[in-house]
């Protein structure tokens, strides 16, 4: 039977805190950020981490590391009142990178999404809702968050760069602030001519923890997309 999964030392109250959630068989459990970096830069579709994710879990199974998943702000974290009227910023978190091998079977990804609400629900007792994006490149318009109950709200076009193989978000052209701008996003800029735009679509589902804040929304909720792959096909990336 799922369940929290402790610490072996005692916090400042006396009890042992929920480090992870599930079964010996397959849970999610906290791990380093470093960690969870290396597993995202070097699997992970974009090759990128989100600098501002501090959730960080992997996914285990017989205590083998098989994933990982990245919890934090959005791209800009005041967008969220935007979204639901009336969030702070620690209200909220958005699924920014996940990333699943092939080892793990069929309905992985939904079972490892569901286990670290689970364990978010337990460890940030303020976050009323969770936000996730389907890449059009992954395929399934985001059939791992209908199998999780997600809520769907539209869908909407964003410009990507390939370059060298490796994905940039349109952001990544635009920031000029030495200070702000990483090596790579300074070498995206330098070699625009032979990067490549993509015309992407991204689909935007939210997982409320508060049901009580849904009506605060400012999107419409819409029916789920349907699937232009087979349904049984796995989804391995976020």
């Amino acid at each position: 039977m799922p369940g929290y999964i402790y610490s072996n030392q005692s916090s400042l109250w006396g009890e042992p805190e929920p480090i992870g959630f599930g079964t010996d068989e397959f849970c999610v459990r906290e791990i380093p950020r470093n960690d969870a970096n290396k597993i995202i830069r070097s699997k992970h579709y974009s090759g990128t981490i989100v600098q501002g994710s501090f959730v960080h879990l992997g996914v285990f199974m017989n205590n083998q590391n098989v994933g990982a998943l990245q919890f934090g702000p959005a791209m800009n974290p005041a967008s969220c009142s935007s979204v639901v009227t009336g969030t702070q910023q620690d209200e909220y978190l958005e699924l920014n990178r996940m990333w699943l091998g092939d080892e793990a079977p069929r309905n992985s990804e939904s079972r490892a999404v569901s286990y670290a609400i689970k364990f978010i629900r337990r460890t940030h007792p303020r976050v009323k809702w969770i936000q996730s994006f389907a890449d059009e490149r992954c395929g399934g318009l985001g059939i791992v968050y209908q199998a999780c109950s997600f809520d769907f709200y539209g869908m909407h076009v964003n410009t990507f760069w390939e370059l060298d193989g490796e994905w940039y978000h349109n952001k990544a052209m635009t920031i000029k602030d030495p200070n702000k701008r990483t090596a790579k996003e300074f070498n995206l800029q330098q070699n625009k001519e032979r990067a490549t735009p993509h015309e992407l679509r991204q689909f935007r589902y939210i997982k409320w923890l508060d049901q009580r804040v849904k009506k605060n929304c400012t999107l419409k909720q819409q029916p789920y997309p349907k699937h232009y792959n087979d349904a049984g096909q796995k989804t391995k990336t976020n």
